[in-house]
């Protein structure tokens, strides 16, 4: 698939994306809705607009031939701020005696939060 391809699927999806978040919007202002789920909705759009504003300043910075590792550091940042938002969600669930989890699931989770761990130890280590 061409690269003017897949520019454009992102933009039709993308597209896609804002009417939905319009009439969401609409919805939102007319309907009462159970906290929790507005909490979440709020998380996920704050992590992508984050991420939308990072990749547009990366391509920028790209485009004029500038240092972009700063945005990579940025996303970066909002990526360890997200999984500590879902590693605590993760706690919650497991102290829940009546969440039924698969067993593969866990385990992969398990090994691949101990690589995670020794990385972090390394990074933590250098600063």
């Amino acid at each position: 698939m061409s690269g003017s391809t897949d520019g454009l699927k992102v933009r039709s999806r993308l597209e896609k994306a804002i009417s939905e978040l319009q009439g969401l919007h609409k919805l939102l202002l007319s309907s009462d809705v159970d906290p929790d789920v507005l909490a979440d909705f709020r998380d996920a759009l704050n992590r992508v607009r984050n991420t939308a504003w990072a990749a547009q300043q990366y391509v920028v910075r790209k485009e004029t031939d500038q240092d972009s590792t700063s945005v990579l550091s940025l996303l970066a940042g909002e990526r360890v701020r997200a999984a500590h938002q879902l590693c605590q969600a993760l706690v919650d669930d497991l102290r829940e005696t009546d969440i039924k989890f698969q067993r593969g699931s866990l385990v992969q989770l398990y090994e691949i939060t101990e690589t995670l761990t020794e990385r972090l130890k390394g990074v933590i280590n250098r600063l």
